[in-house]
């Protein structure tokens, strides 16, 4: 679909939106929305797909108090805004939204605080099943890139131009745009796809040559992965047919990071199906490492403990796996990160630590 049919249809779910107020308003109805209830009580793990989804709990959103009239008001300025953003060609950041209501003639439509209007457009998105990205709406730049055999051909404000991940970037790589299906994959020689946490690591690897020498798509997560991160990792998978593998620190925080990659997080569940890849396989620092390669640790905080054991029961983790590495993490009680495995030496990591781990799933 054209970038130019893509807004239209985007703006015609907004408009149509509105319309149901008014709609409602005509035929003597107090106007009301309709959402999944959100909250963490109402987020079920589905089965049949492998991701976090909604359940049957419903909320509404209705003029008939105040509270719920000021929601409504603030709904309908903030679609008048994002159809004219669309009707000029326009974009703007979530934190744009937020001080661009300062200036809307009712103060009553105005927000109190950054999560408000964040919140706004999550709800617009799941009653308009439209995505923000549609609406030309950006988070602040995330920054996560790709190295690698893909040759690409994106939109800009400039025109198409066509981009090869490795030959045509610096050592920084390519640049993830906030709305990844605006790139056409023309050509790849990619054997498979590695998600990297942290920037040192991602380094490390294209330093050594990763890329070339096993036909890798490097992708840093920048910690935990932006949506257009996740996107684009979804579409590498589907799209290309490519294996796609997670390599993140050994603790708990970046165990959430996998499953945020894999199976979709809480707070985007209405979105799990577009940003999730279940097929996602983990390649990153086990506690059996740290005890395995006797790799420098760090103790665990009372919050990883915490943690560890809400992994215990958490649907994303319930294999033998995932219960056998957490059980011995809470029984040595140390985390290690990936750098750790500098301890055995730069190459160590590429030469060694990655290339027996992948032959052994199967990946190399």
């Amino acid at each position: 679909m054209s970038s130019k049919i893509q807004d239209e249809k985007a703006r015609e779910q907004l408009i149509d939106l509105a319309a149901e107020f008014y709609d409602q308003f005509a035929g003597g109805k107090i106007p009301e929305m309709k959402l999944p209830t959100r909250t963490k009580s109402n987020i079920v793990f589905d089965e049949d797909s492998n991701v976090w989804v909604y359940g049957d709990r419903t909320s509404t959103r209705s003029a008939n108090s105040v509270r719920g009239a000021r929601k409504l008001l603030k709904a309908v300025y903030t679609i008048d805004f994002l159809a004219k953003q669309l009707d000029e060609g326009r974009s703007s950041t979530l934190r744009e939204l937020y001080y661009l209501s300062e200036s809307w003639d009712n103060e009553e439509a105005q927000f109190s605080d950054q999560d408000e209007s964040n919140q706004l457009v999550e709800d617009l998105e799941i009653v308009s099943e439209v995505t923000r990205e549609d609406f030309h709406m950006r988070p602040e730049e995330s920054g996560a890139t790709l190295m690698g055999p893909l040759e690409l051909r994106e939109q800009t404000r400039r025109g198409e131009r066509e981009i090869h991940c490795q030959k045509d970037v610096g050592e920084g790589g390519y640049q993830i745009p906030n709305n990844p299906d605006t790139i056409d994959f023309l050509d790849h020689d990619i054997d498979f796809v590695l998600c990297v946490e942290t920037g040192g690591m991602r380094d490390r690897l294209v330093e050594n040559g990763f890329d070339e020498e096993y036909n890798v798509l490097v992708v840093h997560l920048k910690g935990q992965p932006a949506r257009a991160t996740r996107r684009i990792t979804k579409r590498l998978h589907d799209e290309l047919d490519l294996p796609v593998v997670v390599f993140t620190d050994g603790d708990p925080w970046s165990y959430r990071i996998f499953g945020s990659v894999a199976y979709g997080s809480i707070k985007s569940a209405h979105l799990s199906e577009y940003l999730a890849t279940p097929e996602a396989q983990y390649v990153g620092i086990r506690p059996q490492d740290i005890v395995d390669y006797d790799l420098p640790t760090d103790p665990l905080a009372d919050s990883d403990i915490n943690a560890l054991e809400s992994e215990l029961t958490d649907p994303r983790f319930q294999s033998d796996f995932w219960t056998e590495q957490i059980e011995l993490q809470l029984d040595i009680g140390k985390k290690a990160e990936q750098q750790a495995l500098a301890s055995r030496g730069l190459d160590f990591v590429t030469d060694t630590y990655l290339p027996e781990r992948l032959t052994d799933m199967g990946v190399l």
